[in-house]
């Protein structure tokens, strides 16, 4: 029997499945689908292929993230059986939901002072948080305590390489990632940008390349350049995508050819509600174990 819960956000962007079977606690995020809102609750109330397919066909789509009520509550469920609480959080380079986290910790130390809550910046997002979650499961199967595995998850978070790429620049454009003259010349000339998160969790633009067969060869170069032992890399690799299964796959294969060492094939999941309401259709996005990342 584990003495603490080890939790993150739906924005990890791993399976209900997934999370059930490592024993990982979930609290989620919303968003609202042409003004209607739902729980970000991995494809449970809107299916990934009907929500992406609604963004191709227009709709419009917001995200709000968990307020310091709600992770007041979820904690607190934890709490009162008697378990202390390591929570991951999301980014704080692309949310502030963090903050609420923290406040509900400090409410929560007075009311139950014999109880320990940890609170992480994962610094990450979508599967790479979700393959960072999956380390710490491992962590804490091999009877680390929760002070080990806060302490290693601190240490190593800014280890996990997160790169993305997107054959369909609109909602970058949209959300003022991309300029709309940027948008319309990278559209004419077939330039699909590959991006990746910096040391402070930040999603930065990095280089602009042309098509898409291009791009996917030059996300597969990161990870050589990248992981911990190049080509010899014995951890584990996740991939996410907004609607487009057959460039995942594609990186996939690529990956699982040039990484014979690999711990299990790639593992393909998809980019999640809230995350995908801002990358929108036509993003990958690859998630290893490598070097510190910098700026």
């Amino acid at each position: 029997m584990k003495d603490f819960v080890l939790s993150c956000c739906s924005t990890a962007d791993l399976s209900a499945d997934h999370f059930a079977a490592r024993s990982i606690s979930y609290i989620c995020f919303h968003f609202e689908l042409d003004g209607k809102e739902y729980s970000d609750d991995l494809g449970k109330s809107v299916p990934f292929e009907q929500f992406y397919q609604a963004m191709k066909d227009g709709a419009d789509t917001r995200t709000s993230q968990i307020n310091e009520v709600e992770y007041e509550e979820y904690f607190e469920q934890y709490l009162k059986t008697g378990k202390d609480v390591l929570h991951v959080c999301l980014s704080s380079g692309i949310t502030g939901a963090i903050s609420s986290a923290r406040l509900a910790k400090n409410t929560l130390e007075e009311r139950y002072p014999d109880r320990k809550i940890y609170i992480v910046d994962s610094l990450g997002a979508s599967s790479g948080y979700g393959l960072l979650m999956d380390t710490l499961a491992d962590l804490r199967d091999q009877g680390k305590s929760i002070q080990e595995v806060y302490e290693w998850a601190e240490a190593n978070k800014t280890r996990l390489h997160h790169w993305f790429f997107s054959t369909d620049l609109t909602f970058y454009i949209k959300g003022g990632r991309i300029s709309k003259a940027a948008g319309f010349f990278g559209g004419m000339l077939n330039i699909c940008p590959l991006l990746n998160m910096d040391k402070e969790g930040r999603l930065i633009p990095r280089y602009k390349i042309r098509t898409k067969k291009k791009v996917i060869h030059a996300i597969v170069d990161k990870m050589c350049e990248f992981a911990d032992d190049g080509t010899n890399y014995s951890g584990k690799c996740y991939i996410s995508h907004s609607g487009c299964y057959e460039d995942a796959r594609t990186v996939a294969d690529l990956v699982e050819a040039r990484f014979p060492k690999l711990c299990g094939k790639v593992l393909i999941n998809y980019v999640g509600t809230t995350i995908g309401s801002h990358t929108g259709p036509g993003t990958v996005a690859l998630f290893f174990w490598g070097s510190e990342r910098t700026d």
